[in-house]
């Protein structure tokens, strides 16, 4: 998949599941139960533990699109995308990030909040612009004043973002956003609690 299609693929999701979990079964069993509900892409984040066993162990599935969140170095992106991670975010700027995701096709995605910060996210190789914390810095008003600078650039707003502000997000100029603990709740993963996953994936697919 080349990155034009992989983005389409992203803006025709419009949400991709953050996935942060205490172990990697029950990242496991996440991507599991929103696959089941009709989700395709994840972004597994480093913070789970051995992340990248898990993301060659999930590669393997033709249909799904992983990205590996919460990369913090040079090494570790190229760990990710070895093991069949196709994009990298990170809630920061790091431009040594460029090169690993260039090599290997794979979207970048860095992190800002201000115009200042989007300009050096974009000019350290930036294909999206993760917004983040988003909630905290004003919600979709943020973006669309954002928007409204950087014209064609795709922005993904991640933090506090939760099914009832979706519509909001991409109407105020998000290209897609992530959703975290209002989709993938660590709690209710590891207490077993499957219908109420499955609930939240089928309020955000509807």
């Amino acid at each position: 998949m080349t990155k034009a299609e992989m983005m389409l693929a992203l803006q025709a999701a419009r949400v991709v599941p953050v996935v942060r979990t205490s172990t990697a079964a029950h990242a496991a069993t996440a991507v599991g139960w929103l696959r089941d509900a009709g989700i395709r892409i994840f972004e597994l984040t480093m913070t789970i533990p051995d992340a990248p066993a898990l993301i060659r162990e999930l590669a393997g599935e033709p249909d799904l699109l992983l990205g590996a969140g919460t990369v913090a170095d040079v090494a570790t992106a190229e760990a990710c995308l070895a093991a069949g991670a196709r994009f990298i975010v990170a809630p920061w700027t790091d431009p040594a990030l460029a090169a690993p995701c260039r090599a290997a096709g794979a979207l970048l995605m860095l992190g800002a909040l201000t115009p200042t910060e989007v300009r050096a996210a974009l000019a350290a190789g930036a294909d999206v612009v993760k917004i983040f914390p988003a909630s905290s810095v004003g919600g979709p008003g943020h973006i669309k004043a954002l928007a409204s600078v950087f014209p064609g650039v795709a922005f993904c707003p991640t933090g506090g973002v939760e099914p009832g502000n979706v519509a909001a997000f991409l109407a105020a100029g998000a290209a897609f956003v992530g959703m975290g603990g209002a989709l993938v709740d660590a709690q209710r993963i590891a207490a077993g609690d499957r219908a109420a996953i499955a609930a939240a994936a089928k309020a955000i697919l509807s």
